[in-house]
């Protein structure tokens, strides 16, 4: 698999699941401009190109794969589904590759991207300690 279609699907990655998140499978077929934020409407856009790009029985395929990722409460497992299905659609696609690289937002040379979503989440680039859940007392130095 091509560096440019690992990125890609990295990038795209955080704005899959929180658009699946979001609106389930209509996030396919939901007018763009009913998106809640940046974030869901980008994973929105990126989303419905894949689907334009289908037959029908793909198409169908597509809404399926959403719709399980959409019930999994496992974030992490939603996010590996999508990321799956965005690679294989990029794989032998040209144009969509290029319009999917048009849709994200260029990230600066030597920058990085941290994500968290989802409840209890935490990200950072750098970190000591972090404790999620309750009943946990922070470690003695």
């Amino acid at each position: 698999m091509s560096a440019e279609i690992v990125q890609l699907v990295e990038q795209a990655g955080p704005y899959l699941t929180t658009a699946v998140s979001a609106f389930g499978a209509a996030v396919l077929t939901r007018a763009e401009g009913t998106a809640a934020d940046a974030t869901v409407a980008l994973g929105q856009r990126i989303l419905q190109a894949v689907w334009r790009r289908r037959d029908e029985a793909g198409q169908a395929e597509l809404e399926r794969v959403v719709n399980e990722a959409a019930d999994e409460q496992d974030e992490s497992y939603t996010a590996a589904v999508l990321g799956r299905l965005l690679r294989r659609a990029l794989q032998d696609d040209a144009e969509l590759r290029a319009e999917l690289a048009a849709m994200l937002p260029a990230q600066a040379a030597g920058s990085v991207t941290i994500t968290a979503s989802g409840e209890r989440s935490i990200a950072a680039q750098h970190i000591g300690t972090a404790i999620t859940g309750d009943g946990h007392t922070a470690p003695r130095p």
